[in-house]
């Protein structure tokens, strides 16, 4: 399976904050070679960090070839570092976003993600079909704190992302959308000093959306493989639990989800040939620059 370049959207996609993650207070000491981050300076009810920080690290996981598929495959790639903390653009421990609104308890913003290809010569399922272009999805967002403060941990928030999907080929096109409420608990220092994210909720596609990985034309069917038309609503439910740290100019995290097509609206397709299934992924990066500018950050 050839990977695009928005393999790190798809990780973001998967693993929702766990690979864009504000660090904590980095302690004085570096690894040799490396740009020391500048110092948080702390105020009441904020901390002054810099603008931006850069990174290289590398991440390795295992994703399956689309959701209900049995067949999966483990990766080694290239993970960037970044972190921007703009007043409308920000990249940082809830993910990256252009705030459209930002109030005490309601964020609404644009939230992306993307999910890979995945060619059907190698997929016994899908032998004889198209292969699935890698796909990018873009959208508002709400946030809506219930428990918390909107700045602070511990924070339990209802996410409401929809998002339309395009697909990432020569010739883009828009393949449905998608609807994914979620409720989220982020929690920090934990452990001394672990970024702790957990994540559940239901997801739902349209009916285009679901034709482009689960339907069947009537030219591809098969005597294993009878036609099928997918239809929208219900796509069934998944689980993330994240963790990240910062050491020095080190950054470490880890993901694993849990994801059911149980009472999906296309559980009887043939091309899903698992109810359920887990993701996992790792990754580390270094810090190799930061701004000089500081800018106030949530204590």
């Amino acid at each position: 399976m050839k990977l695009p370049r928005l393999i790190v959207a798809a990780l973001a996609a998967i693993a929702g904050h766990a690979w864009a993650v504000e660090p904590a207070d980095a302690p004085a000491s570096a690894p040799a070679g490396l740009h020391v981050p500048q110092p948080a300076v702390e105020t009441a009810t904020s901390v002054k960090r810099p603008l931006w920080e850069l990174g290289i690290g590398v991440a390795a996981l295992s994703l399956p070839d689309y959701r209900g598929s049995d067949q999966s495959s483990a990766y080694l790639l290239p993970l960037p570092y970044v972190v921007y903390r703009g007043t409308f653009l920000k990249a940082d421990r809830d993910g990256t976003r252009a705030l459209l609104l930002d109030s005490q308890r309601v964020k609404v913003d644009v939230s992306v993600a993307a999910s890979t290809p995945a060619r059907s010569r190698d997929n016994v399922a899908r032998q004889g079909m198209p292969n699935l272009p890698g796909t990018f999805e873009i959208g508002p967002n709400v946030n809506i704190t219930l428990l918390g403060s909107a700045d602070q941990k511990p924070r339990l928030d209802m996410r409401l992302p929809l998002r339309a999907a395009i697909t990432l080929q020569r010739s883009p096109k828009t393949v449905g959308a998608t609807f994914s409420p979620h409720l989220n608990l982020d929690l920090a220092e934990v452990a001394g000093g672990w970024n702790v994210g957990m994540l559940i909720g239901p997801q739902f596609g349209d009916r285009r959306f679901h034709q482009q990985y689960y339907g069947v034309d009537a030219a591809y069917a098969t005597p294993q493989r009878p036609a099928y038309s997918a239809r929208g609503g219900y796509a069934g439910w998944d689980a993330i639990a994240a963790t990240s740290r910062r050491f020095g100019n080190m950054w470490v995290g880890a993901f694993v989800r849990y994801d059911s097509l149980r009472g999906a609206v296309f559980e009887d397709s043939p091309l899903v040939r698992r109810s359920s299934g887990v993701t996992a992924g790792f990754g580390v990066s270094w810090v190799l620059d930061t701004s000089s500018e500081l800018v106030d950050s949530p204590n």
